[in-house]
C-alpha cells in the first residue's frame, strides 16, 4: 500500500515535466522553424507479489519521461524581409556560434551585420560559400558568408556586342539606296558610355547589304576609321556571309578623350549556330541588343533567392551571385539538443552530417522571401495540457486516498 505514495508522486512529477513541454510549445507558438516536442511516458519495473509466477503484478509507478522533438514540416508563409529564408524539406542551416561552436537551426529570420557577415536574428553566423572573383567553388570547406557592403563595382569594358535584326528584303539600290541604321550604347574601362552607330545600305547585288560602324569623332583624340563590310543572305532569307565561324568585323578605338584603356569591340552576327541577322519582305528593325560591358555600380542592395544564393544588386540593374548557404543533412534530427536561439548541437547519438548545396543529396530547398512557422499545433496543445490536468489531479486523489487509508491504519491500534 505504502508504495503508492512513491507511485503516485512519480506521476504528479512526470505530469509536471509533461505541462512544461506543452507550455514550452505554447510559448513558441509563432518563433519562425521552432518544432514542437512531444512527452513520451513509459512505466516503471513490476513487482510480483506472493509466491505466484506474475499473477500479482504491481508497478512502480511512472519513469521520469522522455521528450521527443518532431522535426515535422512547417507552413511556409512568403515575407518581406529581403534576407528571409525557409526551409522545406530535410536538413538545416548551417551556423557558427558566439563562441566558434558549429550548430544547426532552421529559423530564417537573417540580416547582416557592418562587416556584411550574414547572421541569425541572434547572432550566429551563417555558414556557406563565398564568390571569389565570380567564381562559386561549393567543394570548398564551409566559411561565413559574407556580402559587400557599400562597395562599388568596376566598369566593364564592352569587347563584344550584337544585333539582332531583319532586314527588308523589298530594299533597293536605288538610286537613292534604301538604308537602315541603329546605334547601342558601350562602355570603356572607366565605366564612361559611347554610343557606337551602324548603318545598312542595300547594294545592288542580290540579298547583299553593305554595312558600317564607327564612333562619334567628338569621343575621340582622332577620328576612328569605321569599320566596313558586307554580309550576303540567301535565297531563303538567312546569312551565309560571314560564316558562323567568323572572322567577325572588330571595331578597334583608340585615343578615347575619357583617358580609358584602348576597346576593341567585335560585331558578333551569330548566337552559336544561329544567326542574328535575317532578310525577309518585313520593314527593317531591331528586335534585340546585346553588349557584355557595363558602368561602374553601387551597391544597391542584398537579398536571398531560391536556392539559397545571395544576390547583390546594383545601380547598372546588374545581379551578381556573392554567394550560397550550406545546408547540413543529420539521418536522425530527433537526437539533437536544443541549445537556444531556435539552434540545436549534436549529441553523442546524432549521426554524422553531411553538408552540401540545397536541393541535393536529400537536403530540402531553400526558398527566398519566406519563413517556416511554428510547428505548434494549438488546438493539440490545449487538448493534451487538459488531459495533463486531469492525470495531475487524478494521482493527487491517490494520495489523498493512501493517506486516508493511512490514517485508518494506524487507528486500529487505539
Amino acid at each position: 500500500m505504502f508504495t503508492s505514495f512513491s507511485t503516485a508522486l512519480s506521476a504528479l512529477g512526470a505530469h509536471s515535466t509533461a505541462v512544461d513541454v506543452v507550455g514550452n510549445n505554447l510559448a513558441n507558438l509563432n518563433t519562425p522553424g521552432f518544432k514542437a516536442s512531444v512527452v513520451s511516458f513509459y512505466d516503471l519495473v513490476t513487482q510480483s507479489l506472493g509466491a505466484g509466477l506474475g499473477e500479482t503484478q504491481v508497478g512502480f509507478g511512472v519513469a521520469r519521461p522522455i521528450t521527443l522533438r518532431q522535426f515535422s514540416q512547417g507552413a511556409i508563409q512568403s515575407s518581406a524581409g529581403p534576407l528571409d529564408a525557409a526551409i522545406q524539406g530535410d536538413g538545416f542551416l548551417v551556423l557558427r556560434s558566439k563562441s566558434n561552436a558549429t550548430i544547426y537551426g532552421r529559423g530564417g529570420n537573417l540580416q547582416v551585420d557592418r562587416n556584411g557577415v550574414l547572421l541569425t536574428a541572434t547572432g550566429e553566423r551563417v555558414q556557406g560559400w563565398v564568390s571569389q572573383n565570380g567564381v562559386m567553388n561549393t567543394n570548398l570547406p564551409v566559411s561565413d558568408v559574407a556580402v559587400p557592403v557599400g562597395s562599388l563595382r568596376p566598369a566593364n569594358p564592352t569587347s563584344e556586342m550584337s544585333f539582332d535584326l531583319n532586314l527588308n528584303a523589298r530594299a533597293t539600290a536605288g538610286p537613292p539606296a534604301d538604308t537602315f541604321s541603329s546605334s547601342m550604347e558601350v562602355y570603356d574601362s572607366l565605366g564612361v558610355s559611347h554610343i557606337v552607330s551602324i548603318e545598312f545600305t542595300k547594294t545592288a547585288n542580290p540579298g547583299e547589304w553593305s554595312y558600317s560602324f564607327s564612333v562619334p569623332d567628338a569621343d575621340v583624340s582622332s577620328p576612328v576609321t569605321p569599320v566596313t563590310g558586307v554580309i550576303n543572305f540567301d535565297s531563303s532569307g538567312a546569312l551565309t556571309n560571314p560564316p558562323a565561324a567568323g572572322p567577325f568585323p572588330t571595331l578597334n578605338i583608340t585615343g578615347l578623350n575619357s583617358g580609358a584603356a584602348p576597346m576593341d569591340i567585335t560585331w558578333n552576327m551569330f548566337n552559336g549556330p544561329t544567326p542574328r541577322l535575317t532578310q525577309f519582305a518585313q520593314p527593317s528593325a531591331i528586335s534585340a541588343l546585346g553588349q557584355n560591358g557595363s558602368a561602374a555600380a553601387q551597391l544597391v542592395r542584398v537579398g536571398l533567392g531560391d536556392g539559397g544564393v545571395v544576390l547583390a544588386q546594383y545601380s547598372s540593374g546588374e545581379q551578381l551571385v556573392v554567394g550560397q548557404l550550406a545546408m547540413a543533412s543529420i539521418r536522425n534530427p530527433e537526437s539533437l539538443i536544443s541549445v537556444g536561439n531556435n539552434s540545436y548541437q549534436l549529441s553523442a547519438r546524432s549521426a554524422v552530417p553531411a553538408v552540401g548545396t540545397p536541393g541535393t543529396g536529400g537536403r530540402g530547398s531553400i526558398i527566398g522571401g519566406a519563413v517556416e512557422n511554428s510547428t505548434v499545433d494549438i488546438a493539440k496543445e490545449f487538448t493534451n495540457l487538459i488531459v495533463l490536468q486531469r492525470g495531475y489531479q487524478a494521482n493527487t486523489r491517490v494520495v489523498t486516498t493512501v493517506d486516508e487509508i493511512s490514517q485508518e491504519t494506524i487507528n486500529l491500534k487505539r
